[in-house]
């Protein structure tokens, strides 16, 4: 949202500046292996498998059944094709993961494309308005639906409202097979096809399928297995997250504050209850999750200011680490990568989880377009059209998200320059407003046919 150029020039050049910056700094970090993100770590040798009876046909194999592997499995429903979506932790484990997340408009679309939404819909709250603010800076910014034409500006819910709507809505799919827990204990790739070996409570077997899609995190074992290098690095930030009930109403306002040490995001959540995101430096942020509950709120207070009233923590604190993550491929033969095993971003502006969705709703769209024209969904050439499709465009969240940390996490004078002049130009200039948040919102770039239905 912010840019190094004359005030009635600011929005044309925003993305092309955001990329710049991050090729720069991307020439200047190695890949590293996924499972260490440590430079020069051997790859692993090919698995070899025992010969043994193929026990089951799949044309498609999740792994992963968190929000992005039920959300992919979901776009099969009645497709045709055999899936098999393969979950290590219990479902009531996963459902109990105390998270929530941004959802923006986009990623709705695409979950009422899905036939998921209305049941969603109870448990998340709108997002009404967007207060931007800097910390160095006097007036915010004032995102409104008006300014995009839309009811609202996007959503937030938590992790057990959307993946339970989810699991319900893949126990109705009669062409996909739900295998939770059970674990992937080996992979071995061949031209026509992956052979997997599964685990439950001791029990092994084999699987056989076309294609795997490897939706298992940020370190995913699978990736790593296949040799596929990631580039990035470790912030020297980590997120404090948590549940606060304030005194007076939320009225459906995000607010995403940028201070020195790093953003400070408060998520307006259904019941009156909202989802702080404190970013600061690691040590820091440490410090900050040690506190007892009251120190905390004295300190959050601080941070949130007076115009919520008194806040009451619910639940507990969790701290998580940031990094920025791309990896080299997001295919290859009989293998493609979605949602955090193909990238990771920084936390600012809630994009994360929203490019895994679209991740998803991309692959489907190919591989179901691959399916109907009888061609083979794991080939080469038919992934490549995902990947020529996904892997830019989240580049250049990426680089939006890390440019728009390192311009507002800094008191380097003429950097707050021009920031300054980035937030005047979305004050005042409609246009780079709309582009800010049509990004933001997901509206930018290739829709899939999931959010036109």
């Amino acid at each position: 949202m912010q840019d190094g150029g004359d005030r009635g020039t600011i929005g044309g050049e925003l993305l092309q500046s955001s990329l710049q910056s991050f090729d720069r700094m991307l020439s200047q970090h190695p890949p590293t292996t996924a499972a260490s993100d440590v430079q020069g770590t051997p790859q692993p040798a090919p698995i070899r498998l025992p010969v043994m009876p193929v026990a089951v046909d799949y044309d498609l194999v999740i792994v992963g059944g968190g929000l992005v592997g039920l959300t992919l499995a979901c776009a099969f429903q009645g497709a045709g094709l055999r899936v098999a979506l393969i979950e290590a932790k219990a479902a009531s484990a996963a459902v109990a993961r105390g998270q929530a997340y941004h959802i923006n408009l986009m990623s709705s679309r695409i979950f009422a494309g899905l036939g998921v939404w209305e049941a969603m819909r109870p448990g998340v709250n709108p997002i009404d308005e967007i207060h931007l603010s800097d910390a160095t800076a006097d007036q915010p910014v004032r995102f409104m639906p008006q300014d995009l034409r839309t009811p609202e500006l996007g959503y937030v819910a938590e992790h057990r409202v959307l993946l339970e709507a989810l699991q319900a809505q893949v126990s109705q799919c009669a062409n996909v097979t739900y295998l939770c827990p059970v674990e992937v204990v080996q992979t071995q790739f061949a031209e026509d096809g992956v052979t997997l070996l599964l685990r439950q409570d001791g029990q092994e077997w084999q699987v056989r399928s076309r294609l795997v899609v490897a939706a298992d995190g940020a370190r995913s074992p699978i990736r790593h297995q296949q040799g596929i290098r990631t580039y990035g690095w470790q912030y020297w930030q980590a997120c404090v997250v948590a549940f606060v009930q304030p005194e007076k109403p939320h009225q459906n306002v995000a607010y995403e504050r940028f201070q020195p040490d790093g953003p400070f995001a408060i998520l307006p959540l259904p019941g009156n209850l909202c989802r702080i995101v404190w970013t600061a430096p690691k040590a820091e942020a440490e410090a900050i999750l040690a506190l007892d509950d009251a120190a905390f709120l004295a300190k959050l207070k601080q941070r949130f200011g007076e115009h919520m009233g008194d806040l009451s923590l619910v639940g507990p604190r969790y701290l998580f680490p940031v990094q920025l993550m791309q990896s080299a491929c997001y295919t290859r033969s009989r293998l493609a990568l979605i949602g955090d095993a193909a990238h990771c971003c920084h936390p600012v502006g809630g994009q994360g989880v929203n490019l895994g969705i679209r991740d998803t709703a991309a692959l489907a769209q190919v591989l179901l377009q691959a399916h109907q024209q009888g061609l083979d969904i794991g080939s080469e050439a038919v992934l490549r059209r995902y990947a020529r499709w996904r892997s830019p465009e989240n580049l250049v969240i990426l680089a939006f998200t890390d440019t728009l940390n390192r311009l507002f996490s800094n008191t380097i004078r003429p950097v707050m320059l021009l920031r300054h002049q980035g937030l005047w130009a979305l004050r005042h200039l409609p246009l780079v407003k709309v582009l800010a948040l049509r990004l933001m919102t997901g509206l930018l770039g290739r829709s899939p046919d999931l959010a036109k239905r």
